[in-house]
């Protein structure tokens, strides 16, 4: 049964994007149950600014709203309901860190981000130098082998093998093999653990 062309729907201006900022920041916030008091704390904008940003009474500006997005850990473009480009493709932008090719998975500034790491054959060369830093890590292997240097322990890890560290441990990982190895990982901010679910929930 067809119902007729449908009607296009026209693009939004700039100032129905600008207009549309005060009620998307005042519905995050109570979706997220933050006070403005709390808020302003986080951020260091002014509860009276806050208040009147949500109210649509002052306009968005750069500066106010990079310290929210931070503070919601949403991309800039999640915050002022920014309008879409009409290309549907995620548009990832890789990395390289030394010799290993890392590729963002998420849009996310704060909280537990996720990304797709590519060691090319024997990368990186030398021995192991381990490393600490703040924060959690889960790490899954899609294909090839990672060894992973985690304190006192050696391990070679193939596909579909797990691993999960407190960052503050010291610890290194490379593809000593002659083939590339892809590695899924995320990482979090310090206690925040990655939850598995082994069996549902009654």
């Amino acid at each position: 049964m067809s119902h007729g062309p449908q009607e296009p729907v026209a693009p939004r201006t700039t100032a129905q994007v600008v207009d549309g900022v005060g009620p998307r920041l005042r519905a995050l916030r109570a979706h997220r149950d933050v006070t403005l008091a709390a808020l302003s704390e986080k951020t260091g904008v002014s509860v009276s600014t806050l208040s009147r940003l949500e109210s649509g009474q002052r306009k968005p500006t750069l500066e106010l709203l990079l310290p929210l997005a931070r503070a919601y850990q949403v991309p800039l473009d999640d915050l002022v309901g920014a309008p879409q480009t009409g290309d549907p493709r995620v548009h990832m932008k890789p990395e390289v860190h030394g010799g290993r090719v890392v590729v963002p998975l998420t849009k996310r500034t704060g909280g537990v981000r996720s990304f797709k790491q590519l060691f090319p054959p024997n990368t990186p060369g030398g021995e192991p130098s381990l490393k600490t830093h703040e924060g959690y890590e889960w790490l899954y292997v899609l294909s090839g082998r990672l060894r992973l240097v985690l304190g006192e322990h050696d391990l070679d890890l193939g596909p579909g093998e797990v691993a999960e560290f407190d960052t503050h441990t010291p610890h290194w990982m490379g593809n000593v093999t002659d083939s590339v190895t892809e590695v899924l990982c995320l990482y979090g901010p310090q206690g925040e653990r990655a939850h598995v679910r082994s069996r549902p929930t009654r």
